[in-house]
């Protein structure tokens, strides 16, 4: 592959305000609440070809959710949050903390106030 080859398939460079991007629904099923009535919404900023890698941003509003995570780096920009790995740590997260979820990990997210944050996810 020549370099104009890759500079053709790589992400292009791109930046956005995240509180002010448009998110659109993304529906928890009922299984996942535990209390509370939360609303998740989110973008997809940029995909990979392959659909292994995505990078975006997501919202929770108050309530408490269970998730089983991928493989994702993420940035908090607003709201805070406890999430409770299972068989691991207690994350307090708030504006500009950075977390990192291994896929598989269980976990419980209480949410305080509207956490919005910056995502990039690898997925197998």
């Amino acid at each position: 592959m020549t370099t104009n080859d890759q500079a053709a398939t790589a992400a292009p460079s791109f930046a956005v305000h995240i509180p002010d991007v448009e998110l659109e629904a993304e529906p928890l099923t009922p299984e996942q609440i535990v209390s509370g009535t939360p609303v998740v919404t989110g973008k997809v900023l940029w995909e990979s070809a392959d659909g292994k890698q995505l990078r975006g941003i997501w919202q929770i509003t108050p309530g408490v959710v269970t998730d089983t995570e991928a493989n994702e780096l993420f940035v908090v920009v607003s709201g805070r949050a406890t999430v409770q790995v299972e068989g691991g740590d207690t994350l307090e997260l708030g504006p500009g903390d950075a977390a990192v979820l291994r896929e598989g990990d269980r976990t419980t997210w209480t949410v305080h106030e509207t956490l919005r944050k910056a995502y990039h996810i690898t997925l197998p």
